[in-house]
């Protein structure tokens, strides 16, 4: 059966060197923090392009950390995206911060600098809360329009939070994904582009100030050691195996892995021209590192007996995301949107995510392309979407 995202095909082929770095740890008997631990940070902050790393438990955590270190709370408005997974809004909901649900780009499926704007004006005309920051998501391996929200979020004074943990891998004019934000975060959680073995994540800024207060906020809130606490914080820190873990991951994913998921991509591109489906867009000098390879159905397609007949053949599919955040019942009274987020609702009610990873082979590959292509022939589906 095919894997959505081959986990223990890449075990296999990196077994040897990760059977031995995870040994290393077991001998040294230095499960938390320590040598390995320093090494991958300033192996994620020399690829990345960022001044510091600090890693950390996870990415929901590491987007907490990231707000922490700005201060922000009840008050203050974080725009997020419509469409993406929860966490992206719930950092900011936990600290009393208000979400601020933004509609997105149909084609990059990224928060829409359009949308941006008109929601920013909102909150200020409004009065009610403060806008301060902007969490982008880089959805699905793509950057998001990171030119044009910077320019935004330089006039109207708001911070940028890169959610990269998507993305990790992915460029824009050669810079790298994590490096775009005032803070840029990534989580290690297995399916992502780069996963360890469990639940990880880190943090990136230029900002020594803000470092160093999130490396506190990580640890319990220390000072000069981790019995002096000057501030009230959280234990979130990346254990050993993983940072060895994830070492031998991150030399196979900038030798060959990233490459190679792009050359999967490209091949559905060339298989799938002619289903009529709305493929994944990657702009103009752009660069995709391919979380998910996400298609839209048109209206003749039906998601779910598309789903149930590749099911049936072997092969694997998801939706992300089935609703928007801002039909999620746990935002009904935190967040706020001043749109109808018509694309965002959209996206949730025709997406589909095919398998992708660096080791599917060509003859899965061509399974795959032949499934879908001949249910969408079958059911009409070189209609085309309203997208289009």
């Amino acid at each position: 059966m095919i894997q959505f995202r081959d986990l223990q095909k890449q075990y296999a082929a990196l077994r040897a060197d990760i059977d031995s770095a995870i040994a290393r740890v077991c001998a040294s008997a230095h499960f938390i923090g320590g040598d390995e631990v320093s090494a991958l940070e300033r192996e994620l902050m020399q690829y990345v392009g960022a001044t510091h790393c600090i890693s950390c438990a996870n990415g929901t955590d590491a987007l907490s950390l990231a707000l922490m270190a700005w201060e922000l709370g009840p008050g203050d408005a974080v725009f997020v995206p419509d469409f993406t997974f929860f966490a992206s809004a719930e950092a900011p909901a936990l600290i009393g911060a208000t979400p601020i649900l933004v509609d997105v780009d149909a084609g990059t499926f990224n928060i829409d600098p359009r949308k941006l704007e008109q929601a920013i004006k909102a909150v200020m005309e409004e009065g009610r809360l403060t806008p301060r920051a902007v969490v982008t998501v880089d959805l699905f391996g793509l950057p998001a329009d990171y030119p044009a929200i910077r320019s935004l979020c330089d006039t109207y004074g708001l911070l940028i939070l890169e959610d990269a943990a998507q993305a990790f891998g992915g460029s824009i004019k050669g810079q790298k994904a994590g490096s775009f934000g005032d803070i840029s975060i990534t989580s290690f959680f297995p399916a992502k582009p780069l996963g360890c073995y469990g639940d990880g994540g880190a943090v990136f800024t230029d900002n020594h100030a803000w470092a160093t207060l999130i490396q506190s906020y990580a640890v319990h809130g220390k000072g000069t050691m981790k019995y002096d606490n000057v501030r009230i914080g959280m234990n979130s820190r990346l254990d050993a195996i993983q940072a060895a873990i994830l070492r031998v991951k991150l030399a196979a994913f900038k030798d060959h892995e990233l490459e190679a998921v792009n050359g999967v991509a490209e091949y559905y591109g060339k298989g799938l021209k002619c289903t009529g489906l709305r493929l994944p867009v990657v702009p103009d000098g752009y660069y995709s590192s391919w979380a998910q390879y996400t298609v839209c159905l048109p209206e003749a397609i039906d998601r779910n007996a598309l789903q149930k007949r590749l099911k049936q053949q072997g092969i694997p599919t998801m939706v992300y995301y089935p609703k928007p955040l801002s039909q999620q019942p746990a935002l009904e009274n935190t967040a706020q949107w001043f749109d109808d987020n018509g694309v965002s609702e959209e996206l949730c009610r025709t997406v589909l995510s095919l398998p992708i990873h660096p080791y599917l082979e060509t003859e899965e590959l061509d399974q795959i392309i032949s499934a879908v292509s001949e249910f969408c022939n079958t059911m009409g589906g070189n209609e085309g979407s309203q997208y289009d």
